[in-house]
């Protein structure tokens, strides 16, 4: 239901209020679904190990993550956000490390130079019925670029905010870097009429750029 009220977040009581497209809402809480899916786990047991980590560190260690996160900032909330601790800071950059398979470091790496994000657009086919994703690349997206994707939504919606990691984008052929398989790996081959959203964003030495959107409809068959 939406509201009007000071703006507000988060759990109080039995209600919920958060952001929503047209403005504030409240709703009441809801039973958190908890399918321990296989994603879930390896996050949990990311941040397990990366925890144990942290506790591993010397003192000296742990005050230059201290020192480090003072100039690292929160995703704002509200319009507000504040510098993160070093624990914070340790586990974003070694939580992220790991799910990309590399390994954990001990000591702050540098804030990331991004260059250019290589792919600028989604563009869909329908051949004779095989359905093809691809990105536009005029350029290579190196080895660093993440892909991210929901599930097929109809194509009346105009936003999405439910992404899942498919993984990293392809080597592009001919200025199109082909994301089918990552794609239909996840979520299946997405029906025609429905709109297909994902995203890309840069991943250097544990920082991540912020993401870039793109969305197209699956056309009939040609």
């Amino acid at each position: 239901m939406k509201i009007l009220d000071i703006p507000q977040s988060g759990k109080r009581g039995l209600n919920v209020s958060q952001d929503g497209q047209f403005g504030q809402i409240s709703r009441a809480t809801g039973r958190v679904a908890n399918p321990r899916t296989p994603s879930q786990m390896t996050v949990r047991d990311n941040l397990s190990h990366v925890s144990a980590g942290w506790r591993a560190l010397e003192e000296i260690q742990r005050a230059a993550w201290m020192a480090a996160a003072k100039d690292t900032m929160s995703n704002p909330r509200l319009n507000q956000s504040g510098s993160l601790s070093g624990f914070q800071l340790f586990t974003k950059i070694n939580c992220a490390l790991a799910q990309f398979g590399q390994d954990q470091v001990d000591a702050p790496p540098a804030q990331a130079q991004f260059p250019t994000l290589a792919p600028q657009n989604l563009v869909i086919a329908n051949a004779s019925g095989a359905i093809t994703l691809k990105l536009t690349c005029p350029t290579s997206p190196g080895e660093n670029t993440i892909v991210r994707g929901a599930k097929p939504l109809s194509q009346g919606r105009e936003t999405c905010t439910d992404f899942r990691v498919l993984g990293m984008c392809p080597t592009p052929a001919q200025g199109s870097a082909d994301i089918t398989s990552l794609y239909t790996a996840r979520y299946g081959v997405p029906p025609v009429g429905k709109k297909v959203y994902v995203q890309v964003n840069q991943f250097v030495d544990g920082w991540e750029s912020l993401r870039r959107s793109f969305w197209a409809i699956v056309p009939a068959s040609a």
